[in-house]
């Protein structure tokens, strides 16, 4: 089985706001790198940092052991404690003594069937700290949602 790293970050400006996604994929063997980033006009910080994971799995042509950085515990939690649970109760989340749908269902349903393709190691690295791929990812979902920016101020 390969071996990946797939770095993402997502980020918003104003939560709902113009968003933006990035995502770094490097093959450890070859060293070779692929770097995607897009945005939406009105989402939120988590939505977009879901949606930098599902493309950057989507992006893999073949089942791999992808060690996969990110700064959001939102995702990593998901992925590694809450999904389980989410999907025996059939998408829904305990909110006190009540079961209610679970926010972003539709992308973490999308992000469920990706990882069933792949074996996934979650890394939490720190925000902002300095991590050059984190750093970058930022860089290219900040840049992505300020077109949306610029639009607005036209």
């Amino acid at each position: 089985m390969k071996k990946v790293d797939l770095f993402t970050d997502g980020a918003c400006s104003g939560n709902p706001g113009p968003g933006g996604w990035a995502f770094i994929l490097r093959c450890s063997k070859t060293d070779k790198e692929l770097e995607r980033s897009d945005g939406d006009p009105e989402t939120t910080n988590n939505k977009m940092e879901l949606t930098a994971v599902i493309r950057g799995l989507e992006a893999l042509n073949e089942p791999c052991e992808v060690t996969l950085h990110a700064d959001s515990t939102y995702v990593g939690q998901g992925i590694s404690s809450w999904m389980k649970g989410w999907k025996s109760r059939g998408w829904k989340r305990k909110e006190g003594s009540k079961l209610v749908p679970v926010k972003n269902e539709e992308l973490w349903r999308t992000l469920d069937k990706l990882i069933q393709k792949h074996k996934i190691i979650f890394n939490h690295v720190k925000g902002h700290d300095g991590h050059i791929e984190n750093e970058r990812c930022d860089k290219l979902a900040v840049e992505a949602y300020q077109k949306y920016l610029q639009r607005r101020a036209q």
